[in-house]
């Protein structure tokens, strides 16, 4: 009996089996997410293909997609026939994913709902393991002229600066403030903070006209507005 092969290299797959393949001749959205990665880490190990192999991985995470550009360098190569070399190649792809879908919604420029406030901070805020305050300044227009973070790791009344906030949107000519932090923990209902905050930098922008048009609490998956329960 022949020995067999150290690695399951995709070169000696056949043809109908080879992802680069596949997707040069049949194009990228047949491939599925365990294929692309695959593509990425070019062979298995001893005893499972590269696909087998990201199946497993992806199997791990639920086949979560976020979830697995979690993962550290060290957690994935815990998984047998991943190296140091495929375990940054797997990384630094999804980081470029991510970083992908920030560029994606630099392009919008109009806030017309709640969604589209998630839209812009989810990618900066969806996947973060400490909390961030932001604050998003709008025209009259309700166009973003500028975002910025306020407070990192943890919200309280202490940490809101609101004089350094209506400076900015002096500054800027804003109108209209949008105020956005993250729970990491996924809970979407806000705290008693939360609502502090909230009326603090309301009453404060009032005396200048400016308005708080919003407040979101944002985690990976979803969102949850004050104004759209009618708590501003």
């Amino acid at each position: 009996m022949s020995e067999k092969p150290t690695s399951f290299s995709i070169k000696n797959w056949s043809q109908d089996d080879q992802p680069r393949e596949k997707l040069r001749d049949k194009g990228k959205a047949v491939l599925s997410d365990a294929e692309l990665v695959a593509i990425l880490i070019g062979s298995g190990n001893r005893d499972e293909s590269a696909v087998d192999l990201c199946k497993r991985i992806l199997a791990s995470v639920d086949n979560n997609l976020n979830a697995l550009g979690k993962l550290s360098i060290k957690q994935l190569m815990e998984f047998k026939g991943i190296g140091e070399a495929k375990a940054i190649t797997i990384v630094g792809a999804l980081e470029l994913g991510r970083r992908r879908r920030l560029e994606d919604v630099k392009h919008v420029e109009k806030i017309v709902s709640s969604r589209s406030v998630y839209d812009v901070m989810q990618p900066i805020l969806g996947e973060l393991p400490h909390e961030e305050f932001w604050i998003l300044y709008l025209n009259n227009s309700n166009k973003v002229i500028r975002k910025n973070q306020l407070s990192k790791g943890g919200i309280t009344g202490t940490l809101v600066d609101v004089r350094l906030v209506l400076k900015n949107a002096l500054e800027v000519g804003a109108t209209g403030l949008i105020l956005c932090h993250n729970h990491p923990s996924g809970t979407l209902k806000p705290s008693e903070s939360d609502k502090n905050i909230t009326q603090k930098l309301k009453i404060a922008a009032e005396s200048l006209d400016i308005k708080i048009l919003d407040h979101l609490i944002v985690t990976e998956k979803a969102y949850f507005s004050f104004a759209d329960e009618n708590l501003l």
